[in-house]
């Protein structure tokens, strides 16, 4: 398939390199632009997300407490290679983490600490994506594959916020499951014209855990019955949810790009339930979400010479419902976003790109309490990228 000059020369620049999200749980935003690039193409990147997330507490008896910055520094690498086997098929292999949660509040005493330390939270997802694509014609791809995808976290909950559950720990050892994606693409070489649309399904995870926690009443303490709280091991279900996204892009001017990203993904009604929190007397989610996440990403990519291009873009983000969890107590955003690529011969190029994010106020909660409440947040993501075509 032949693309022109205009196409070829400043596809890559027309999305920043740090593609970070901030809502929910989302974190790579699951793109599969390698896949679709013409020819035989490699990269390898790396992202950053350092946040800044402070608060204040509605804890009875704390109000007004400090909540000092609980958003932790987290990075990501991703790495895609795309093999056009025949004029009609295509095959690819695309690496990233789509999933994950880094934060940790301090170990004062007080809402989210108990003076030796503070509620934190790691999540962790890995994912491989195999593609095989098919190009009946110079302007139409359909592609599909599975998705090998692993979890795994390490939560604490400490402080006044969660009242008898402070103390409370979970881990999720390591577990994979497999999903699957499919879509397809349409595009118009002779005036950069490009589009696609891919659907991500769900992944379903039963992973193995290991609670504890410090809940034990003898029968006739607090209940008729004795309960024994201290050290469960257990099943978690966890499904990573499904997701819908939509690129665009067209030629506007000579050198010029404008460009779309729309982005789906369903949270209404995610949760995590551990056996432990899930017993009658506690019953509430660990992780819960109300809302849909809707995202939308457009800028223009411009080539300035035969060596150098750039992007601008303005983002905004949803979020997954508020009140929200207090692991992750913001509520979608909006960005703004500068990208440059450096090509120092036609066959590999060096990106880089920034994104600075206005993160939405949240109310922080714990079962249906609001113990927090998060304000004027924000972040700053960051990374470098290198392609190479063979």
């Amino acid at each position: 398939m032949k693309l022109n000059k205009i196409y070829s020369a400043i596809l890559l620049s027309t999305l920043p390199l740090s593609t970070v999200q901030a809502a929910g749980l989302d974190r790579s935003g699951q793109s599969i632009s390698a896949f679709l690039q013409p020819g035989n193409y490699a990269e390898a990147g790396i992202s950053v997300l350092d946040p800044t997330v402070k608060g204040s507490s509605t804890v009875a008896g704390l109000q007004g407490e400090k909540i000092s910055d609980m958003g932790e520094d987290y990075y990501f690498p991703s790495a895609a290679i795309k093999v056009q086997a025949t004029d009609k098929i295509s095959l690819g292999l695309i690496y990233d983490q789509p999933f994950g949660a880094d934060a940790k509040y301090s170990s004062i005493a007080g809402s989210f600490g108990n003076g030796i330390e503070g509620t934190s939270v790691e999540v962790d997802t890995h994912n491989i994506t195999a593609l095989i694509g098919y190009q009946p014609t110079e302007n139409w791809n359909f592609y599909a594959g599975p998705v090998w995808q692993t979890v795994e976290a390490d939560i604490k909950l400490r402080g006044a916020a969660y009242k008898a559950l402070s103390g409370y720990n979970i881990e999720l050892e390591k577990e994979e499951a497999f999903g699957w994606l499919a879509g397809f693409a349409y595009q118009i070489p002779e005036i950069a014209l490009k589009a696609s649309v891919t659907y991500r399904s769900e992944i379903k995870h039963d992973a193995k855990s290991k609670e504890t926690s410090t809940l034990y009443a003898p029968a006739g303490t607090l209940l008729p019955i004795t309960v024994d709280l201290r050290n469960i091991n257990s099943d978690v279900d966890a499904v990573t949810p499904q997701s819908v996204n939509i690129d665009l892009q067209t030629g506007i001017a000579q050198n010029t790009l404008a460009f779309a990203n729309l982005r789906w993904v369903h949270w209404d009604n995610f949760a995590v339930s551990p056996e432990l929190l899930s017993h009658p007397v506690i019953n509430q989610n660990l992780i819960d979400y109300s809302d849909d996440q809707y995202s939308a990403t457009v800028g223009l990519g411009h080539k300035f010479s035969s060596k150098w291009s750039g992007s601008a873009s303005v983002g905004y983000d949803s979020g997954a419902g508020n009140p929200v969890t207090t692991l992750g107590p913001t509520e979608g955003y909006w960005n703004v976003g500068l990208g440059a690529q450096y090509s120092p011969a036609e066959n590999y190029f060096i990106q880089a790109g920034v994104k600075y994010f206005w993160l939405g106020d949240a109310k922080a909660k714990r079962g249906t309490d609001i113990v927090g409440d998060f304000e004027d947040n924000h972040a700053l993501g960051y990374g470098m990228k290198i392609g190479y075509r063979f």
